[in-house]
């Protein structure tokens, strides 16, 4: 069976469809084409610096093992795959530091799907550069608008956004690729519903299943694509309907809102409002690392002086980044300290950083950082807007009886205060040295600008395998 005519046809996922497949380079607007090739060079830098850590190793033997026809470049290997052992690889690798991008609101992390996904699948079908980053943008406004229509909803019942949502992006980034119809495609978002999955159990002792959540959706997405262009059929009301994905995941979904954020599709660009991070951890802690920062730097604030840390936050973080406090206060491995604002504030005050270094196991038992952590309590502020608002406040007793505090409104990176594409750049050049050559980063970086007008993408693969 398949989505024939009237079937679903004011649906969401058919609205959605209609949209991802419609979507042409010259009516996108020229920010949202240069967003969407820095959200291309963001996610490779966070790739390649991955593909040299073990979970990143991992996770290239595991797509090398699953194989499938040699079509799609696995970052920082010398071997190709299938498209679908492709982005499982390179989605986890995208994510696997937590140095990827946000979309605040809808508390998602979008180039991680859509940007290994369309290369992959680009790759695979030698795709132009312009149809790359229109499937991109496409997968960037699907994913955003499914976040968005229930905003901290997903978190609340225990799931990760990113890897509910993920599946719908890669889909439509996959569907426009290979080339299928309305009805195809409403078919394999259809699938993705049922795909859906992603605990956060992972804040309990910092294993890696967060890592893998972006990864897991866009293979889902893609394979829900395969599956529907041969026929397999999806729900038409996969998202709004009485047993469907909002009622499953979200417990509910406001109508008004999600008929607002499907109106606005074509209109306004979400990829606009994307956050890029300047620390490889949980974008809510970046305001609260800012104001210890300042108050290290202004007020000469010293680790062995401070008496007390307290801050306010919103309830909707309290349990990925300070509950259980004792935990937060002591995180069992770096890749947990990435959800400890605890630690996060101490590193920033002792260390006057939070780089890729900071987050080894190593660095995570440094007893410094620790005794500063120990002293970092919290309260719950209800006048702050979460999700709509990552805002931060950080105040520090001292010894000698001064009391200094900060706020911060927004997370630097965003809309409301954004890094430039210099410092982008010098963010990318860093992670891609953990892997690559300053000549073969040069020309990563060349690729990238010209991504829209290439005419196919032989020249990027190549430059993210591994060199000899």
């Amino acid at each position: 069976m398949t989505a024939g005519p009237g079937r679903g046809e004011r649906s969401a996922s058919r609205r959605l469809a209609r949209f991802a497949l419609g979507l042409r380079l010259g009516a996108i607007p020229p920010a949202a084409v240069e967003r969407a090739t820095l959200l291309v060079l963001d996610t490779l830098g966070s790739c390649l610096a991955a593909s040299t850590m073990e979970f990143g190793r991992a996770t290239t033997e595991t797509a090398l093992r699953l194989g499938g026809a040699p079509e799609s470049t696995l970052v920082g290997a010398k071997e190709r795959v299938g498209a679908a052992s492709a982005v499982l690889a390179n989605g986890t690798l995208a994510h696997g530091l937590d140095f990827d991008d946000t979309r605040e609101d809808a508390i998602v992390h979008t180039g991680c799907v859509a940007v290994p996904t369309a290369l992959a699948v680009g790759e695979a079908v030698v795709a132009s550069g312009a149809a790359v980053v229109e499937a991109i943008v496409a997968a960037v406004e699907v994913m955003c608008r499914v976040g968005l229509a229930v905003p901290g909803k997903f978190h609340a019942r225990h799931f990760h956004p990113t890897a509910l949502t993920g599946g719908f992006a890669a889909a439509a980034a996959a569907a426009r690729l290979y080339g299928l119809t309305e009805d195809q495609l409403v078919d394999a978002l259809g699938i993705c519903g049922s795909q859906a999955g992603g605990i956060i159990e992972y804040l309990a002792d910092g294993a890696w299943t967060k890592r893998l959540h972006p990864g897991w959706a866009a293979h889902a997405g893609v394979v829900a694509t395969l599956l529907a262009r041969h026929g397999f059929s999806g729900p038409a009301r996969v998202l709004e309907g009485e047993h469907g994905f909002y009622r499953a995941f979200a417990d509910g979904f406001d109508a008004a809102r999600l008929e607002r954020l499907l109106e606005s599709l074509g209109r306004e660009w979400e990829i606009e409002r994307l956050t890029f991070k300047p620390y490889p951890c949980g974008s809510i802690a970046h305001p609260y690392m800012d104001c210890a920062l300042r108050l290290r730097q202004e007020h000469r604030v010293r680790a062995e002086e401070i008496v007390e840390i307290r801050c306010r936050t919103a309830a909707g973080p309290v349990p990925r980044l300070w509950e259980p406090l004792a935990a937060k206060h002591r995180p069992a491995n770096g890749y947990a300290a990435k959800f400890s604002l605890p630690y996060l504030l101490a590193t920033m005050l002792v260390r006057g950083e939070a780089g890729l270094a900071c987050f080894t196991d190593e660095a995570v038992g440094d007893e410094r950082v620790l005794r500063v952590a120990e002293k970092v309590g919290y309260e719950v502020d209800p006048t702050i807007d979460y999700p709509r608002q990552f805002s931060g406040h950080v105040l520090v007793r001292l010894a000698d009886g001064r009391v200094v505090e900060a706020r911060q409104e927004h997370p630097r990176g965003g809309p409301d205060s954004p890094l430039t594409r210099d410092e982008l750049e010098a963010k990318f050049r860093g992670n891609a040295a953990l892997a690559l050559s300053v000549e073969r980063i040069d020309r990563v970086v060349r690729e990238v600008e010209r991504l829209p007008g290439a005419p196919r993408l032989e020249g990027l693969a190549a430059s993210l395998r591994r060199e000899d």
